[in-house]
């Protein structure tokens, strides 16, 4: 039978770096392994095509087309679906013209949901034979095939052209502040400038707006003072509204 031997102090040292050099190599070999395990995650979610852009899904679209819609989120196929910048993507479908509102998000593992609301008319711009719907910011979103009979015609034949878009603007807000069931009254909008907006109503009544300027408070008045029998209503000066038959 050997001879055990008694650990000597020497031996006992020895064991010890031993062991703390396993230790050592053991958390290294964790780390290093934790480094490219996190670097082949990165890789997967930023670099690689494996959770990239297949399935692009739109919903809310009536008269602007999906195909607007996926041109203007320019979002390309097999884009890793983190790299997607949903909020950019929102501006710019938003920058489309009948689009006033857009949300984009991601559905993992291969999906980006878009959802989008169109803009609503409030008034008509009249050229010709040409009827063009305006939204409340008075931007031209829609080619219409005869004017609907419940919206506010405008004719622009009049103003220059470097002054239309400000002047389709004025009008929108002039439109928007009104109750729907005044707007609905609105036949036409007579528009010289944009500190000359007249509204003509169906019954052949007219309302002096003046400029968009202070709309809200112009629009409360007006529904006051059509409870007043009369051919004009004046309320370019809302402080001091009046009438004349």
């Amino acid at each position: 039978m050997p001879e055990i031997r008694p650990e000597t102090s020497r031996d006992h040292f020895l064991r010890r770096r031993l062991v703390s050099r396993l230790h050592a190599m053991r958390w290294l070999l964790g780390a290093v392994a934790g480094l490219a395990l996190v670097a082949f995650a990165t890789w997967v979610m930023l670099v690689s095509t494996w959770l990239g852009v297949r399935d692009v899904r739109i919903s809310g679209v009536q008269h602007v087309s999906s195909a607007q819609v996926e041109q203007a989120a320019a979002i390309a196929p097999d884009t890793p679906l983190a790299r997607v910048d949903t909020a950019a993507a929102e501006q710019r479908l938003e920058q489309v013209p009948g689009i006033a509102e857009a949300t984009v998000r991601r559905a993992w593992p291969h999906g980006v949901r878009i959802e989008v609301v169109e803009s609503t008319a409030v008034a008509v711009v009249v050229e010709g034979d040409t009827y063009t719907a305006i939204d409340d910011e008075g931007v031209l979103f829609r080619r219409l095939r005869s004017a609907p009979h419940r919206l506010p015609l405008v004719r622009v034949e009049n103003l220059a052209p470097e002054g239309r878009d400000a002047a389709l603007a004025e009008v929108a807000e002039v439109v928007s502040s009104l109750e729907p069931g005044i707007a609905r009254r609105v036949d036409h909008v007579e528009l010289s400038s944009i500190d000359s907006i007249v509204l003509a109503l169906r019954d052949g009544d007219e309302v002096l707006w003046g400029s968009a300027d202070a709309s809200p408070r112009k629009a409360d008045v007006l529904a006051a003072l059509l409870d007043i029998e009369a051919r004009v209503y004046d309320v370019s000066v809302p402080e001091q509204p009046t009438t004349r038959s």
